[in-house]
């Protein structure tokens, strides 16, 4: 039998707890639709209480809207043993659900609230009565709950046994520190669904030793009832358990289980995040890095011509994503295929090989092509096909010191003849073309004249991107245009000047 597993984001509240995080009133509510509406999202924690002013505005505005869209019951915040401050809190608020926070663990109780399990149990009584007086409902934490069940567990069964004769809705079990293992969180949910069965059990994980998702899995194994995650796993520390790498993980591993989220959704939800949080997302993140659906070797993208020989599960489709196909050093034919055919480009055979050949050399001196290059290699190689050079820019050194003139080192072979020159000049090219001037000049040959000097990289490349130089000459009886395709400007417009050289 399927068995269903509510999922509570808790995205605005534990990972706004990341170090440099915090979200606007405007943000949150923003946030909040998302996970809600386009989401799917069962439950939302969307703040502690009495944090701030500005905490306080956040949640209204959240709360106005989910009245109004009848979905009140998914909003929730966490509150504290505070003798009713955080219950009048949430009645300004308009927040109808309260995730109370106690002590999981015998260790916190007696050295960070130095009470009695008894004293505890009062006050803990005491909150739930008067949120129930007021039509709150209560979920409750036991924050350090793993803890507890490795060095407590007596006082962790007393409490849950309290609970059991109280008003509330959940059982809330952190793993605050992320210091399960898969297997301690099987035993320990085992145990305490086995005793409590009736019990609603959520588990809230933590990723310290980057094992949240595994136990999430292993916690639903066990029988819990409710899985507590943050997109692109927000949260202290290592952060929580990612909301991406979860869902998946259930849906392909866990078929049983059922679940409401949309995954779809999940790398638009992504990327808003880590705008509003200004946390970048690791490019080999799953499922919403930049690069995790990306084949760089060419092997690769050949085996996916092939009965999609390197396809898995996690298809790009599910989360709203495309497959891509990297241009570097490793790309085959194959790859830079898939990447024209996206562009609408159509070459033949022999054209292909050439572009792949440039886009290996080209790849050598960066990171990676990009699809925007794609053009201006086209262009480059295409335009001015390999042929036999009567004249070659056999080396140069370039020098650009503070206080110095730039200068320029030539050695040009003309018709299997070495010259060389040195000069200087106003910029490191301007230095190059006094040296050349200087070797046609010797040799009573004429060089064109330059009219037009444009460089322009291709739009959406990256920081690291090639740089297409256009340089104009003019001959006296016509003009006519060069390129040179580099990731240094300077280095670009050599190469058009060689093409220059070999084009009259």
């Amino acid at each position: 039998m399927s068995r269903f597993i509510e999922i509570m984001d808790t995205t605005l509240r534990d990972g706004e707890q990341t170090s440099g995080v915090s979200y606007s009133p405007k943000e949150k509510l923003t946030i909040a639709k998302l996970l809600i509406e386009e989401l799917n999202i069962d439950r939302i924690e969307v703040a502690s209480a009495r944090v701030s002013d500005g905490e306080l505005d956040s949640v209204k505005q959240i709360t106005n809207w989910a009245n109004k869209n009848n979905k009140i019951k998914k909003i929730e915040v966490l509150t504290f043993l505070d003798k009713g401050e955080s219950i009048n809190w949430l009645l300004k608020s308009g927040c109808v659900v309260q995730n109370l926070l106690t002590k999981g663990s015998l260790n916190h109780l007696k050295h960070q609230l130095k009470k009695t399990p008894s004293d505890h149990f009062k006050d803990i009584e005491e909150i739930i009565q008067t949120a129930e007086k007021n039509s709150i409902e209560t979920n409750v934490y036991l924050e350090d709950w793993s803890n507890g069940m490795k060095n407590s567990r007596e006082f962790v069964m007393d409490f849950l046994n309290f609970l059991y004769s109280q008003k509330i809705k959940r059982i809330l079990l952190p793993d605050t520190l992320g210091i399960l293992t898969h297997y301690e969180t099987f035993e320990f949910l085992s145990e305490i669904k086995t005793k409590f069965p009736d019990f609603h059990i959520d588990f809230h994980g933590h990723n310290d030793y980057d094992l949240s998702v595994g136990n999430s899995m292993e916690a639903i194994r066990a029988g819990c009832d409710g899985l507590h995650l943050t997109i692109n796993g927000m949260g202290e520390r290592a952060g929580n358990t990612p909301l991406s790498s979860a869902v998946a993980a259930i849906k392909d591993f866990l078929p049983d289980i059922k679940i409401n989220v949309d995954e779809k959704n999940l790398f638009k939800a992504s990327k808003l995040i880590s705008t509003f949080s200004g946390q970048t997302v690791s490019s080999n993140k799953p499922i919403v890095g930049e690069n995790v659906f990306t084949q760089t070797a060419g092997v690769h993208a050949d085996g996916d011509n092939k009965k999609n020989l390197y396809y898995n599960n996690l298809k790009p489709s599910r989360f709203g994503r495309k497959r891509k196909y990297a241009l570097g050093k490793t790309s085959g034919k194959a790859n830079i295929k898939k990447n024209l055919d996206e562009l609408g480009i159509k070459i033949n055979d022999e054209e292909l090989g050439i572009v792949t050949s440039k886009v290996i050399e080209l790849g050598d001196k960066k990171e990676k092509v990009t699809i925007e290059d794609l053009p201006y290699i086209i262009s480059d190689v295409l335009d001015y096909p390999e042929k036999k050079k009567n004249i070659i820019i056999e080396s140069y050194v370039l020098t650009h010191a503070k206080t110095l003139r730039p200068s320029a080192s030539l050695s040009l072979i003309i018709n299997n003849k070495l010259f060389q020159e040195s000069c200087s000049g106003d910029g490191q090219f301007d230095a190059f073309m006094n040296a050349l001037k200087k070797i046609y000049s010797n040799q009573k040959r004429y060089l064109p004249k330059l009219i037009d000097y444009a460089v322009r990289i291709p739009p959406g490349s990256d920081s690291d991107a090639f740089c297409e130089t256009t340089i104009t000459w003019d001959t006296g009886s016509k003009k006519f245009k060069t390129r040179g395709l580099d990731t240094d400007q300077t280095v670009a417009a050599i190469k058009a000047t060689e093409k220059m050289l070999n084009t009259q």
